[in-house]
């Protein structure tokens, strides 16, 4: 009916505006909080979270979101951009460099998943390296026109500002997209929920001890390991978002490993643990599900062998039909004869 389809779509039209209005919100409020974590004010912060909440709403609800991308990244730019034109080149560049990653993931056959390593190098690659080198071309570019900048600080400030991005995707959004197919599991043994609190706290030791006096950065590997290991992504994306949080923290004090050191020092360290840790995560996470997932494949294909060599034995010759593992499955007795 006319008037059915009509509310249909004025639903549909109301849920994408909110969900454009969400994003709007979301990319804003990540911003706001990421500019906490600047090491020198008014810069470009060490990790910078909106570019990964909006690869992961682009790859969870589609293109539709843009318009929420770019609204946020207007919000935040306004407030820090030198003049209008130059907000409104910074945000586009802020817009088109989640949507060019979303595109090039799409088009390899990215799964939300992650759990091929072919994915994890994906969104290595193509969503955090190759991605966001628009952003910060587009951004350190309209700084150096605009005068803000002088040619000589326009690789210091590309370099900053592009691994800020793609650490933002390395480490926001393989969180998002592990909570939006996370699901409550039906019966999980004690011993599982003890091991989990039990990484869950000493990640939290960790952190503590690297916003510390002690520069031990190293200790974050073992639970990254671990976490990848017995609960592969759902455990890996929070610990090397727990972990990099905690060793920004650590920069912006000037503590723990960074306590002595110039920005630019301070800067490589940061960077470097905050990839190694995001690139560990994700690719030991992505071996572990491949490799129960071919376990489980070998399994199946040795039941259905097993299967058909029993039926010889036995005689029947009846073709195994999908679904059917062994002779154990009784032949449906047809309704007609």
């Amino acid at each position: 009916m006319p008037g059915a389809r009509h509310v249909r779509l004025g639903r549909s039209g109301a849920v994408a505006v909110l969900e454009i209005c969400a994003m709007t919100a979301l990319y804003y409020g990540s911003a706001r909080l990421g500019l906490l974590q600047q090491l020198v004010r008014g810069q470009v912060t060490p990790l910078w979270p909106p570019s990964g909440i909006a690869l992961a709403g682009l790859l969870l609800r589609g293109w539709k979101l843009w318009p929420g991308i770019a609204l946020g990244a207007f919000l935040v730019n306004i407030s820090l951009g030198p003049s209008l034109p130059a907000v409104l080149a910074i945000t586009a560049g802020n817009t088109l460099a989640p949507v060019c990653s979303a595109a090039l993931l799409r088009r390899m056959g990215f799964r939300n998943e992650l759990d091929r390593l072919r994915d994890a190098l994906a969104l290595i690659f193509l969503g955090a390296f190759t991605g966001m080198l628009i952003s910060a071309t587009v951004g350190s570019g309209t700084l150096v026109l605009a005068g803000v900048l002088n040619a000589e600080g326009f690789w210091p400030t590309w370099s900053v500002w592009w691994t800020g991005d793609a650490m933002g995707v390395l480490v926001v959004t393989p969180v998002l997209l592990v909570l939006s197919s996370a699901h409550r599991p039906k019966e999980v043994l004690p011993l599982r929920w003890a091991e989990g609190v039990l990484l869950a706290a000493a990640t939290v030791g960790v952190g503590v001890v690297e916003t510390g006096t002690t520069p031990l950065l190293f200790l974050g590997f073992p639970l990254l390991i671990w976490a990848a290991f017995r609960f592969q992504l759902a455990g890996a994306a929070p610990c090397a978002l727990a972990v990099s949080t905690f060793a920004i923290i650590a920069a912006t004090r000037g503590s723990g490993p960074f306590s002595g050191h110039d920005l630019l020092t301070s800067m490589i360290t940061l960077q470097a643990f905050n990839g190694s840790a995001s690139l560990t995560a994700l690719l030991v996470a992505a071996v572990i599900s491949e490799r129960n997932e071919t376990q489980r494949e070998i399994a199946r294909a040795c039941g259905q062998l097993a299967g058909m060599v029993a039926r010889i034995a036995t005689g029947d010759h009846r073709p195994t039909l999908p679904g059917e593992d062994g002779p154990t499955e009784t032949r449906r007795s047809s309704p007609h004869p």
